[in-house]
């Protein structure tokens, strides 16, 4: 069984399991929020047809944010195995967000968890170091972390390392269970019904042969009562969206400041900004990497993060945008009312844009509806502010600068009524 793991393994870039403290523990699920703790298996058998699909697999998170995972045996887990992620979640329950990666003997073991909830990419096993690092530095760019985990050999500032071992030693012990499917469901249900309807044709017949009437036990009954929880109203999506303005003109400073820094024989790259802050990443074409490390020094700018590859290439650093304050900006205009107001722009300005509808359905199955847009301009973002702040429920998801091509590329999204 182990070398079978070991030969899928080679064929992908993640695990499924690791070993600590003489325990096994499966990672690499694919974690969903829960609705009805009472009954999961429809919630569960209808991911594991759709969304993962022949994961027959799974185990429960309980809690104030329940969750379930899911995964598949072919991929090599097997039933009985300790859950990773439950286990460290419930170990650091005093930190409701945190992200971390763990040095084990087979990979590196990448755990996200934000406001008490494993993320859905936020549980992997990655075969590669470069892969779990990549991950990790662009999670930094995500604000607010109470707790930040790193190996020490990455160098990363205001991280810790905690010794695996005793953590998972004081985390619940969640195991994994066999999903049994449809068809196997439709069996018992039928052996079931077949044990009922024998049972009361044994009892008819014996009631034939019955000749003293059984007068009947009247036992009162209490009255229940049923407690009806009261749900608070969902928060709708556009309540609280980040300042479009402030998020813009943002980005473009944030840009600016660090495309300054050049250090000589590196090459900077393109340079991405989302509402976590700005990033970019040089690489060494001749110089020294000591030369780099001190252009960075002497910019004179706060760096919210900053890393510096195994091989002294490549060098990333990423400037936090500050608060940005939120509004609340509801929609106004119809899917296509959007539409042919954006079309109808670019086609005056000659400018192209890509334009999809997206419909999202809430936990508390809201239905909110979106055109998503995205497009490239020689214009920096401070220009186009004026233009997308005119349509309400309007969200920036990313704004990229390629430093060669001197092109900004943008993407984001208007509520739609």
């Amino acid at each position: 069984m182990v070398d079978n793991i070991d030969k899928i393994d080679q064929e992908r870039s993640w695990g499924t399991q690791f070993v600590s403290g003489g325990v096994e523990y499966a990672t690499s699920l694919f974690w969903q929020s829960l609705q009805n703790q009472d009954t999961p298996l429809p919630e569960i058998i209808e991911s594991s047809q759709g969304v993962l699909e022949g994961a027959d697999l799974y185990c429960i998170k309980k809690g104030k944010t329940p969750q379930f995972g899911i995964c598949v045996s072919a991929d090599g887990y097997k039933p009985g195995l300790n859950v990773g992620a439950i286990t460290l979640a419930t170990a650091l329950s005093d930190q409701p967000s945190f992200v971390a990666v763990f040095k084990v003997p087979n990979g590196w073991w990448y755990v996200c968890v934000r406001d008490d909830v494993i993320l859905a990419n936020g549980d992997m096993l990655y075969l590669s170091e470069e892969d779990a690092k990549k991950q990790f530095m662009s999670m930094l760019m995500v604000p607010d972390w109470k707790l930040k985990i790193a190996p020490p050999e990455w160098q990363i500032e205001d991280t810790l390392y905690p010794d695996i071992d005793d953590l998972l030693s004081r985390g619940s012990k969640v195991k994994l269970q066999k999903l049994y499917t449809r068809g196997k469901m439709f069996y018992a249900l039928i052996g079931t019904a077949a044990f009922v309807a024998l049972y009361i044709i044994y009892e008819i017949f014996m009631s034939l042969f019955e000749t003293t009437p059984k007068a009947p036990v009247i036992v009162p009954i209490k009255p229940k009562v049923v407690q009806v929880e009261e749900i608070p109203p969902e928060p709708k999506p556009w309540e609280n969206l980040p300042d479009p303005t402030a998020l813009l003109v943002g980005c473009y400073e944030k840009t600016m400041e660090l495309i300054q820094i050049m250090p000589p024989g590196w090459k900077i790259g393109q340079i991405n900004c989302t509402l976590g802050g700005a990033s970019t990443s040089w690489s060494r074409l001749f110089g020294r990497i000591s030369t780099a490390d001190k252009a960075l020094n002497t910019s004179g700018l706060n760096f919210s993060a900053r890393s510096i590859s195994d091989n002294g290439t490549n060098i990333m650093a990423a400037l936090s945008l500050g608060n940005i304050n939120t509004e609340f900006s509801e929609p106004t205009k119809t899917m296509m009312d959007i539409k042919i107001n954006l079309n109808e722009f670019f086609q005056a300005t000659d400018q192209s844009v890509s334009l999809s509808e997206e419909v999202y359905t809430s936990p508390q199955k809201n239905v909110y509806r979106m055109v998503k847009f995205r497009f490239s301009s020689n214009y920096n973002p401070t220009v186009w502010v004026d233009l997308l702040t005119k349509f309400s429920g309007l969200k920036i998801n990313y704004i990229k600068y390629n430093p060669d091509t001197s092109v900004w590329e943008y993407e984001g999204a208007i509520y739609a009524l």
